[in-house]
Parts: C-alpha cells; sequence; structure tokens
C-alpha cells in the first residue's frame, strides 16, 4: 500500500526481469530496524561470553574452577586419611579446603585425637596450612 507523501524507492526486481517494484520507505525502514537488532543481539552475546569468562577467573574471595577442585580433592583426602585412622571419628569431624588451606572443625573425645587429626590433615599432599579447631567434649 502506497500512502500519499511518503518517499518512494525504485528497485528492480531479481525474480523476472523487467519488472520495477515500488517500495515504500517504510519498508526500508523496517529493514534498517531489524539490522539495528541484530547488531543490538551480537553485543549482547560478546557482553555475555566476556562476563562468563570472567566470571570463571579466580580473584582474592573467589577460587577459580582449577582451584575448587583441587581443594575438593585435598578435602576428600584428608578425609579419607581421617577415616583410615583408628583413634579419630570421622563422623564429628567436619573437612573444608580453601586454596590449601584446611579447616578442621568438630568435636573429638580427647586433646591428643586434635593433635593426630592435624598431623595427619597436614601430611596430605597439596596441603599448605592446617586450621585445626576441633573442640574436646
Amino acid at each position: 500500500m502506497i500512502r500519499f507523501g511518503s518517499p518512494l524507492i525504485f528497485r528492480r526486481n531479481t525474480i523476472s526481469t523487467g519488472q520495477v517494484r515500488i517500495v515504500s520507505a517504510h519498508k526500508q525502514k523496517g529493514e534498517n530496524i531489524m539490522k539495528k537488532l541484530l547488531r543490538f543481539l551480537k553485543l549482547l552475546v560478546g557482553i555475555g561470553v566476556v562476563t562468563a569468562f570472567i566470571g570463571c577467573a579466580a580473584t582474592q574471595k573467589h577460587e577459580s574452577t582449577g582451584q575448587y577442585v583441587d581443594d575438593s580433592v585435598i578435602t576428600t583426602k584428608v578425609k579419607a586419611v581421617i577415616f583410615d585412622e583408628p583413634g579419630l571419628k570421622t563422623m564429628q569431624i567436619n573437612v573444608k579446603s580453601y586454596k590449601g588451606v584446611v579447616q578442621l572443625s568438630g568435636f573429638v573425645d580427647s586433646e591428643q585425637s586434635v593433635k593426630k587429626a592435624g598431623e595427619v590433615a597436614r601430611n596430605v599432599a597439596g596441603v599448605t596450612e592446617v586450621k585445626n579447631d576441633l573442640i574436646v567434649k
């Protein structure tokens, strides 16, 4: 539909030669809007990808994915060693690790068990420090 007052653009139809198709400026504006929308969506996707990569990077308060996996391996090893120790009860000792620092918390029966758990945790590969917060009940 052609409206009065709207500028007209003439294009040659590529399907059948010799025909001239009249396209209103309104249709061309719609094509420009679609191009701008596509450009905007590409920008959003780019920003999302950059944000995802930055989110996986390590900071002082957050650890990277690799550090998280390493700490979970250390935690598992410390729990296994404590479980193998006959004098320690694993159900009462909680083990957490962050950047190689292992924290032991929970309850044990004697002061000797507190020292033994700390020594056992220090001997695990990858442990840089042990914070022994075990409490004797």
